[in-house]
């Protein structure tokens, strides 16, 4: 099958959006699949204005034309930026389907920027792009009941994975003279990385990623160690040598990291929220409690063995076999291997 994904996040961007994406296309091509990913890198892009890691493409006359060349048997919006607006806009002139995925909270992160605009005009936005997906696919059942009760229609649950090849425990034990206290992501006003900083923990605090706020934090907390982003086999090591992964979000869908942590068998301290209710195993891979520090200290004599046994549960082939059978077809047919055999003949047709 030729699958179209289009999402406004993509590398040099490093968020739970890209390394999802990238799972996915990987899994999906491992299954015998066509995919192509249009994204800011094959367009014209300048650096959004305080956070240059994002490209916003301003040559969106080009995405047709794009599309039309590929001939995908379905399309994926991943993103409601100008990208994914685009696509929409050309896919739903023509009557063709499409599904579209929530990944974060974008009203929550645009009212923690700018407080005066509520929270039902950033809902409203989301609800107008996603209108007309034939399939809306959110991560956890909890994302679906609260999306519901905001008016939104055609939910269907689409889980997340965890590479257990790269994140797994470390085959010797971390030799930590004093516990060390990791945060791993964007370092972001959303992210409430602060709540973190200004704990009085014993040992270490370290945080590896990069963002807006780095320079001020950084500044401010001069006993931390910035570590800026870590990839691969580094970022592994990161995980492996805390003692805690701490995750301060109050507003994320999921949090991909507290996956990666606990695949490493880092336990997890956060606050009782969204996100890590849906990931953590309350007393057994982490601990949340509205007083973090508490979290924080009570984490570390939880069982590292069982936290990485826990998150080896969740694949990414099971997560991108999960994303197919989410998708329809482009001319509204229901994905079945019936159909595709005459979609050859019938692609240039339907997308004229």
């Amino acid at each position: 099958m030729r699958i179209l994904i289009v999402s406004d996040a993509w590398s040099p961007q490093v968020n739970g959006v890209v390394t999802s994406l990238q799972a996915l296309i990987s899994e999906l091509r491992g299954l015998g699949h066509q995919v192509k990913l249009l994204s800011p890198a094959d367009f014209r892009a300048l650096p959004c204005p305080s956070y240059p890691e994002i490209r916003l493409v301003w040559d969106l006359w080009r995405v047709g034309s794009a599309i039309r060349a590929f001939q995908p048997d379905c399309v994926h919006l991943a993103t409601e930026g100008p990208l994914g607006w685009a696509a929409r806009r050309w896919l739903s002139k023509r009557g063709l389907a499409f599904s579209s995925s929530i990944h974060t909270r974008f009203p929550e992160y645009v009212h923690s920027r700018w407080s005066w605009i509520p929270l039902s005009w950033g809902y409203a936005f989301l609800r107008a792009f996603h209108r007309p997906s034939q399939a809306v696919l959110v991560t956890t059942e909890r994302m679906r009941d609260e999306f519901a009760g905001w008016g939104f229609k055609r939910l269907v649950l689409w889980c997340k994975g965890v590479d257990t090849q790269l994140f797994q425990p470390s085959l010797t034990a971390p030799n930590l003279a004093e516990p060390v206290f990791l945060y791993v992501g964007r370092i972001a006003p959303e992210k409430n990385v602060e709540a973190f900083l200004a704990l009085d923990l014993p040992g270490e605090q370290r945080v590896v990623g990069d963002g807006p706020q780095r320079e001020a934090l950084q500044a401010a907390y001069p006993q931390v160690q910035f570590l800026g982003y870590q990839h691969g086999q580094a970022l592994a090591k990161a995980f492996q040598n805390a003692s805690v992964l701490v995750f301060p979000s109050r507003t994320d869908t999921y949090g991909l990291v507290m996956l990666e942590a606990l695949a490493c068998g880092t336990p997890v301290a956060a606050f009782p929220v969204a996100g890590p209710l849906d990931v953590l195993q309350a007393g057994v891979s982490g601990v949340l409690d509205e007083d973090l520090r508490a979290a924080c200290l009570a984490a570390m004599a939880l069982d590292r063995g069982r936290c990485a046994e826990l998150a080896a549960r969740q694949s990414w082939r099971a997560s991108a076999l999960e994303f197919l059978t989410q998708q329809p077809l482009i001319d509204g047919d229901v994905c079945m291997p019936a159909q595709l055999s005459r979609r050859a003949a019938d692609r240039e047709q339907v997308l004229t």
